[in-house]
């Protein structure tokens, strides 16, 4: 593992051989002989073995990852034990087998799970002192269909009120999935792959063919930057209002909606619908009725509370930055962790500092003024610097930082929001970041069940390459034939005139026979996971998504949730993975055995 000397493993596996030993030939039903000693003695004996990097002693590794965190063998003289590498393929064998024998998934498969952590930029989970959590959709995952149909339905009467017409419609969140982005001039709602390049389009309730995508979007590209055309959906807090939105775009190509209500384009419509919404949020009734019966609207996670005490009790320092106000926050993590922490511990004791109301993005952004909530009613005071275990409100991410003495990398800021959480945090303050992407789990589940439908789909286009590569060198031959000269190869130069236009013929009747079943299997590639929209995380069959394009330009890590930590452990180290490129020579290597 990057950042521990190899030395370290080796020497005590080398010391206590009998033990590691006995475990791999005992059964597996045997169980872990461990030492009765008290905590203070262990603790005692661990401080005699071991040594922390300090923040004021460490130093970079090869991957240039800090080493703070890193623990060091307290002996001046290790044994010799021989060559590293046979040494360290004996010892990594047996590490596996002891992996299995705890029950624990070792790297590899973790990594292969959709419930892994996927780790787009290197991270030493070791060198982090402290771990901040969004809440909504992060440590709390709603029901989406109950929390986000309730949002709808709000909207949608909020609608009805100003004049719009709403009979007959309902919330169906399989209209949209996050990722896409609302073209706010034409009405629609698109797929973009990594480039911005539009692949799949839907103008109000009705996807739109190949052909007319081209038409709209073949020379345009997808700018977030222009905020006043292009809406990413970031977040589950987006599907309401876009499905809303679509479904009124119908309304009003249809000519349905009065002209009391005024003359709308596209964009003020799309204006209307976002002030429909925002009033449900404000106003207060939706998040009254789920903290009454938060039951309905919370999929408890019992995992969720041990895996951030593993990281307390590992030294993070752990906070919790919520947009939503103080009552609602309180409510919804005493519901949601409250019964499953030990020993009378509340949702409270887990965190050194929450913040309420942050308005994010512009938390990370600028500063504001921070009030501390001094009563369980939410009353506030304000105050001009936070301390370990307050609770406060507003405030700034830069007091944070001055607060704790902790500053950029020595943070992890864990949200489900893109922009808001993510980008913000990494581009402004140079914070590591996570994504929470609950979705990550059906999608790789999808992804495996159409592994017959993918395989059959990439080889019948590889059959096309081959027959398309033969085709385009007779009409070659073909072509030098009319100027008088001669083709590229003998076989070629050798077929009279009817061979060489036959054969060409008999190439393109097939090849149009394999776009005839190409064309429809790509359409419905991924529509095991969404039938209209595809894969989340896939743009086309090869292809990010615009979405994945933003995961790994400002997600260090991400994952489907936050208690999948508990699969790994407060001091994994998070390696990338090889980004294949087009050149890779073994890609070219892999694919010889169609030329041979």
């Amino acid at each position: 593992m990057a950042g521990t000397t190899p030395v370290t493993t080796t020497y005590f596996k080398t010391q206590f051989r009998p033990m590691f030993s006995n475990i791999n030939r005992s059964e597996s039903t045997r169980p872990l002989m461990l030492c009765r000693c008290t905590v203070n003695e262990k603790a005692a004996a661990v401080g005699q073995a071991f040594s922390l990097t300090s923040s004021n002693k460490c130093d970079v590794d090869y991957f240039l990852q800090s080493t703070k965190g890193d623990l060091n063998v307290n002996f001046d003289f290790l044994q010799p034990f021989g060559p590293i590498d046979k040494v360290a393929k004996m010892e990594a064998e047996e590490a596996q087998n002891l992996l299995r024998h705890l029950g624990i998934l070792g790297p590899f498969s973790a990594r292969h799970s959709p419930r892994g952590i996927f780790c787009s930029r290197t991270l030493n989970l070791r060198s982090i002192s402290t771990i901040g959590y969004d809440m909504d959709y992060t440590l709390m995952h709603y029901n989406v269909m109950a929390w986000e149909g309730r949002a709808y339905d709000y909207c949608m009467e909020n609608l009805r009120n100003v004049g719009f017409p709403v009979d007959g419609l309902a919330f169906d969140p399989d209209l949209v999935i996050r990722g896409l982005v609302i073209d706010k001039e034409k009405g629609n709602l698109v797929k973009a792959d990594r480039f911005g390049y539009v692949k799949r389009a839907m103008h109000g309730t009705t996807m739109l063919s190949t052909r007319a995508v081209s038409e709209l979007y073949g020379r345009e590209l997808v700018d977030l930057r222009k905020e006043s055309r292009w809406e990413f959906l970031n977040t589950f807090f987006s599907v309401s209002e876009a499905v809303a939105y679509m479904q009124m775009v119908d309304r009003l190509d249809d000519g349905a909606v009065a002209t009391e209500v005024g003359p709308l384009d596209y964009k003020g419509l799309y204006k209307a619908v976002g002030k429909a919404l925002f009033r449900a949020h404000v106003e207060g009734q939706l998040k009254s009725e789920i903290m009454s019966r938060p039951e309905l609207f919370v999929q408890p996670d019992p995992e969720l509370p041990l895996a951030l005490l593993d990281q307390k009790e590992a030294g993070k320092k752990l906070l919790l930055i919520t947009n939503s106000d103080y009552l609602y926050t309180d409510k919804m993590m005493q519901h949601s962790f409250n019964r499953y922490l030990p020993n009378d511990m509340g949702w409270r004791d887990l965190f050194d500092m929450v913040i309420v109301s942050a308005r994010k993005p512009e938390f990370f952004q600028m500063s504001h003024p921070m009030y501390e909530v001094v009563t369980g009613e939410g009353l506030m005071r304000p105050c001009f610097k936070a301390i370990s275990g307050g609770l406060y409100s507003g405030g700034s991410a830069q007091m944070v930082e001055n607060s704790l003495d902790i500053h950029g990398d020595e943070i992890l800021y864990v949200g489900d929001h893109i922009y808001t959480d993510v980008s913000q945090s990494k581009v402004h303050l140079r914070w590591r970041t996570a994504l929470i992407c609950r979705e990550l789990e059906e999608e790789y589940s999808a992804l495996i069940r159409s592994q017959g439908h993918r395989t059959t789909l990439i080889e019948l286009i590889n059959h096309k390459e081959v027959l398309g590569d033969l085709f385009n060198q007779l009409r070659l031959a073909l072509q030098r034939r009319t100027t008088g000269r001669p083709a590229q190869t003998l076989a070629a130069t050798k077929m009279d005139d009817l061979e060489l236009t036959e054969s060409m013929q008999k190439l393109l009747i097939v090849m149009q026979r394999l776009d005839q079943e190409i064309a429809p299997m790509l359409e419905s590639d991924g529509e095991i996971f969404n039938k209209r929209w595809g894969f989340l995380s896939r743009a086309g069959l090869w292809d990010k998504s615009h979405l994945m394009r933003q995961i790994e330009k400002y997600a260090d890590i991400y994952t489907s949730r936050v208690s999948n930590f508990l699969q790994y452990t407060p001091f994994m180290y998070f390696h990338s993975q090889e980004q294949t490129l087009a050149h890779d020579s073994y890609s070219f290597c892999c694919s010889q055995s169609l030329d041979n």
